[in-house]
């Protein structure tokens, strides 16, 4: 008698076990399809938790099975059935989806929103490598000018390979945000492609940003230079795959010995060098006259070089495309913009705390920013003294950055020493590396 109510109780606790386990089977397969037909829409920390909670499921379902399993040999409930085939198989597939096939990133690459990955720096630039040539932005009307790009890099010594869509155009867009978008992803994925050139800025990169494949770009670190609107490039992909760009020279720019000498010393032969104006005398001027530094306010300062275009830095506030601001030197340049809206800009930055959180700011040039002739205009000088100075950090105005003709390609992410009184940006480490190493 005491044999039969000890199996009866033991049937008893085998037939709960397989309810809830078969339960937790139901719901976790269910989960794992809706995971798997909305991977892309999830976010790294939602694709982390589903992942450790899938994985921890499916140890705990096979624990159940194999207790329920155990039960019924030795309980001897001939009567109950244990675990069929088929939901085994379900849950096997779900278990697998958990730990490898619904996510195809490692677990070390998902990182928690707002987590600062760590920095990396590209490749450097050998004779004959390949250049890819992309237009992220607005469109390029002449198809010349992309062939003196081509022969322009030809000259230096690297091959050039044009993106599918480089050519196309929507409206004042180098076409749809798709197809430029998928420019980008596809030339970050090409093993053959050791830099990317954007040929023109405009306006149009900052739509991109949620169509970039950032864990493609994370894997595979490469030179991207340009400036302007390109901004938005450089600053979203130091944020969001930790990889240093440069602000340098467009492919529409002027290739002289200024700006080639700067793109072969920081992107070729990987110098730490030290950015400085040049102190040229004109035939007809008895004192420096042009490319003058203007201290705002004397002092060095260390920090990561972070900045670009005003307008598309300041439009990108507020969103997740941009770096942590912290300790940073902040550069930052524009054109034709009236001094009122340099103010309204240079006003959102302090409100967002972005200047704050600078231990120095340069001004490039802000070509075309003249007061006009409206009555009682501040110049932009006046607006720099307003909003730079009282920061108490080391700043000035006038170096090579921005819509000019000769300009610098600074190391967008790179730790550098600044002297605000000699107006000089000394990199404090190579920009870019014999072989990059993604992050693991």
């Amino acid at each position: 008698m005491t044999g039969k109510v000890f199996a009866i109780q033991i049937g008893t606790i085998a037939t709960c076990t397989r309810f809830h386990a078969m339960q937790t089977q139901d719901f976790m397969i269910q989960t794992s399809a809706y995971v798997a037909t909305r991977e892309r829409a999830l976010t790294p920390l939602w694709k982390y938790i589903a992942t450790c909670w899938m994985g921890a499921t499916s140890m705990a379902v096979c624990a159940m099975s194999a207790w329920d399993s155990r039960l019924s040999f030795h309980g001897g409930c001939d009567t109950i059935s244990t675990m069929d085939a088929t939901r085994r198989q379900a849950l096997a597939g779900a278990a697998a989806l958990a730990l490898s096939g619904a996510f195809p990133h490692p677990l070390s690459a998902l990182r928690l929103e707002g987590a600062k990955p760590p920095t990396v720096r590209p490749g450097r630039l050998r004779p004959g490598d390949t250049v890819g040539l992309i237009d992220p932005a607005s469109a390029t009307w002449e198809p010349v000018n992309v062939e003196i790009i081509e022969e322009s890099w030809a000259a230096l010594g690297f091959k050039t390979k044009r993106g599918v869509h480089l050519l196309e155009r929507r409206g004042y867009f180098a076409g749809t945000d798709e197809q430029r978008a998928g420019d980008v992803n596809a030339m970050f994925a090409d093993p053959e492609v050791r830099a990317i050139q954007c040929v023109r800025g405009g306006w149009g990169c900052a739509r991109l940003l949620p169509l970039l494949d950032w864990a493609t770009i994370a894997r595979n670190p490469k030179i991207l230079l340009g400036y302007s609107d390109i901004t938005a490039l450089l600053l979203s992909l130091f944020a969001k795959a930790g990889l240093v760009t440069f602000h340098g020279p467009l492919g529409i720019s002027q290739w002289n010995p200024f700006n080639v000498g700067w793109v072969k010393r920081v992107l070729q032969d990987g110098e730490a060098v030290t950015f400085e104006n040049p102190k040229e005398i004109g035939e007809d001027d008895l004192v420096v006259v042009e490319n003058r530094v203007q201290t705002l306010h004397p002092g060095t300062a260390r920090g990561r070089l972070l900045g670009g275009n005003l307008t598309v830095l300041t439009a990108l506030v507020g969103s997740a495309y941009l770096p942590d601001w912290d300790g940073c030197i902040l550069f930052i340049e524009d054109v034709e913009e009236a001094p009122y809206r340099i103010d309204r800009m240079l006003t959102q930055l302090r409100l967002s705390g972005i200047l704050q959180k600078a231990r120095a700011v340069i001004w490039g040039n802000c070509s075309d920013c003249d007061p006009g002739e409206g009555y009682g205009s501040l110049t932009v000088t006046e607006v720099l003294q307003d909003h730079i100075r009282p920061l108490g950090v080391p700043a000035w105005q006038g170096a090579m950055i921005g819509h000019i003709e000769r300009q610098f390609t600074l190391p967008v992410g790179v730790e550098v020493e600044v002297d605000a009184t000699a107006g000089t940006i000394r990199m404090l480490e190579p920009a870019v590396v014999d072989s990059p190493t993604p992050p693991r």
